[in-house]
This record gives C-alpha cells, structure tokens and sequence, in this order.
C-alpha cells in the first residue's frame, strides 16, 4: 500500500509562508513539527530546498541555517549527490532523536508542557473534527483516504505504530473542512506526541485503541456525528490516563 494516496499532501497543515520578521523562527518550528509528527517517515527526504523554502516563504539562505540547527540536534542528515538532500534520522525510546543532546531537549520541552492544557486542547479539536466529518459527511475520495489510514494503523510493526496513529488522526482533522483546525490540530498533536514518547508502547492500550479508532471510523462514515464525538472522547481520554498516570 503506497505511504501517501496520489493527490494528498500531508505537509499542507503544518508547511504554510512565514509572517515577516521571525522567518528563521517560524520555519525551524514548522519543519521541526513535520520531523516531530512523522510526516516524513525515519530515513525519508524532506521537500527538495527550493521547494521547502517557497512553501514557507523563506530565502534558501535562511532555509539552510534552519536545517543545520536540525542537523546539529541530530534530528535530520544532509546527503550528496544524486540522490542527495535531507533525510529525517531514526529517532529512538532513549532520546527522541539523534542523541544525548536531542534527547535533552526533549525532556525539557515536555518538562515544560502544561499537560491538562494540550490534553483538553486535543479534545476539543478532535472532538470537534470528528463531529464535523459526520455531520457534513465525507466524499469518496475522503472516505476512502480515511479507510486507508485505519487500514494502515491495524497493519503498523510496533516501532512504527504511534506514527501511523498520528496520520490516522491528522487525516481525520485535514478532512473535516477546517484548514484553520487542521492547522492547530497538527501543532497541538506534535506536542502530544513529544508526552508519547516519554512512555512505553502497551500492547494491551493499542489493541484497545484499535477499537477505538475502528467505531470512530465507522460512525464518521455512518454519518453519525454523536457517536463519532462520543468516541473521540473515549479515546482521547484513554491516552490522558496513561498520560498522567506516567508523567505526573
């Protein structure tokens, strides 16, 4: 099964032009939510230069002072020749990225997280996306991408589970109509996904995910926006508890 389905971009909701005057900042923080998401999978390239730095409005000056702050936090690899460009780096349980230094930073960003503020924050948006997918109803293309994200999640080796998990849900945002949501969704969701990786992977906790996410599907793609919003709060609520129960 291909990684993206013709036609869709997923960085579209996170890569936007930058406002003027923090040009280097804004876009070190939207590529680094691209790595931090799993939207370019461990070992894959980024955009070609050119177009990383027309997406977000920037020189390729200043785009490649933002992608050797990345290479130095290990987090990504510049590559020559032919089949050169940068190319996202493994990130592991131990350190997030590509080291001690990356690992460090990432326990001080989430040491610096307000854990109820980003947990109430997902929910109200996912709430509210899966809401809106059922009540206004998906078109073919839509149902089927969303078909496909599920499909890809049940099918997930482990290492890989949470990065799919993530594209299920940014799906779901991306389809609901909101590019502003959507927007939001993927910066809140690159937060929680930082929290994650300071936990362990329960194989009991994913197979109950799993069907989570299946009656979410199903009542998005039954048109039944209740129970699609009684279900994202189910499940929301499931990964708070494990949330709070290992970092608070």
């Amino acid at each position: 099964m291909r990684e993206v389905p013709d036609g869709v971009d997923r960085l579209t909701p996170v890569l936007r032009p930058v406002r003027a005057g923090n040009g280097f900042e804004e876009a070190l923080e939207q590529i680094l939510q691209v790595v931090r998401l799993g939207l370019v999978p461990r070992g894959g390239r980024l955009p070609a230069e050119r177009e990383l730095a027309g997406r977000l409005g920037i020189s390729r000056v200043t785009l490649r002072e933002v992608l050797k702050v990345l290479q130095e936090q290990g987090l990504v690899e510049s590559r020559r020749g032919r089949y050169g460009g940068t190319f996202v780096l493994p990130r592991t349980a131990d350190t997030g990225g590509g080291g001690k230094d990356a690992g460090d930073a990432l326990r001080r960003r989430v040491a610096e997280v307000d854990l109820e503020d980003v947990l109430r924050f997902r929910e109200v948006l996912e709430v509210g996306a899966a809401g809106l997918c059922a009540a206004h109803g998906l078109s073919g293309a839509g149902a089927a991408r969303l078909r496909e994200a599920l499909d890809r999640t049940r099918d997930a080796p482990l290492a890989e589970y949470r990065r799919r998990d993530t594209m299920l849900h940014l799906t779901l945002a991306e389809l609901c109509g909101s590019p502003a949501l959507a927007a939001q969704y993927a910066a809140v969701r690159a937060t929680l996904n930082d929290l994650l990786d300071r936990i362990p992977l329960l194989v009991r906790n994913l197979e109950h995910s799993q069907r989570q996410h299946t009656a979410l599907v199903e009542a998005v793609l039954d048109r039944d926006a209740d129970g699609a919003r009684e279900m994202t709060r189910e499940h929301c609520a499931g990964t708070a508890a494990l949330l709070r129960g290992f970092l608070t």
